[in-house]
């Protein structure tokens, strides 16, 4: 992994302003609503998620297959995988994120998250809008909060 391949990765990443805020993903989107990345390995590609990636990236460290990283501020592009104090993911279980989900009422009978008891088609089809969005106005709170966030009632709907 050189500093090209590197720079092919961060190409593809807005990060906000402050200190806190989401590094988003703005090259693929996944039929789960999830980035996908491409990667050389053993002469041929893999997709990984770039969160994953980032972290590989950031702290040197290749996560076990079965660890997923779990999203603290619950933006499925986000990609602030540092490890560290200021990172927007942890690794888990699947078991965790199902706690997780439930805890944070991001499930079918919420009524408070965004993305609650959308069919995976929407789903992606939202991170794409938020992906679209990022790429066509880069890091313009106006337009990009809404889509993260869900509390302006005035956001277009995808359909």
């Amino acid at each position: 992994m050189g500093s090209a391949h590197d720079d092919r990765f961060w190409s593809k990443v807005i990060k906000g302003p402050r200190p806190n805020d989401c590094w988003l993903w703005t090259g693929a989107v996944s039929d789960d609503g999830y980035g996908r990345y491409w990667i050389q390995c053993d002469g041929g590609q893999q997709a990984v998620r770039p969160q994953r990636h980032a972290h590989t990236l950031l702290t040197g460290e290749q996560l076990p297959q079965e660890t997923i990283l779990m999203h603290s501020c619950d933006i499925p592009l986000c990609v602030r995988s540092t490890g560290g104090a200021d990172s927007h993911t942890y690794p888990g279980t699947q078991a965790d994120n199902l706690v997780d989900r439930s805890q944070k009422r991001r499930h079918a009978n919420a009524h408070t998250w965004r993305w609650r008891g959308v069919g995976r088609a929407n789903f992606a089809a939202q991170s794409r809008q938020l992906r679209d969005a990022l790429k066509a106005h880069g890091w313009d709170e106006s337009v990009i909060l809404p889509l993260m966030s869900g509390h302006d009632p005035d956001a277009p709907t995808l359909f």
